[in-house]
């Protein structure tokens, strides 16, 4: 996913600054990071009190499992539900989600 479409997918929000992250990128939103892109799909910040919300959505949380224990670990993003990325009114509501996620995890 290139930035254009990423700042296009987000324009909603307002302005984001994309970094170079875990060999992806990261989507910040007035400095708070609210999105990554990883292995080329957007995922959403998420955090215990709205991952019902993205599960109900239909979207799945990034999990990995730890060479060093092997134990799964979940990882506080979510992909993108279902027709968001089509629909700027639905991105925009998930984005500011993902957003007030971003600001509960800086606290």
């Amino acid at each position: 996913m290139d930035n254009e479409r990423i700042a296009e997918l987000f324009d909603g929000l307002g302005p984001v600054t994309i970094t170079r992250l875990f060999g992806g990128k990261g989507i910040y939103h007035g400095g708070v990071i609210v999105a990554i892109v990883l292995h080329g799909e957007l995922m959403l910040k998420g955090d215990d009190l709205i991952g019902h919300e993205y599960e109900a959505a239909g979207s799945s949380r990034w999990t990995y499992v730890g060479k060093r224990h092997g134990k799964t670990v979940a990882m506080p993003y979510w992909t993108v539900p279902d027709g968001a990325l089509d629909d700027p009114d639905e991105m925009t509501r998930w984005a500011r989600k993902a957003y007030e996620a971003g600001l509960r995890a800086g606290k």
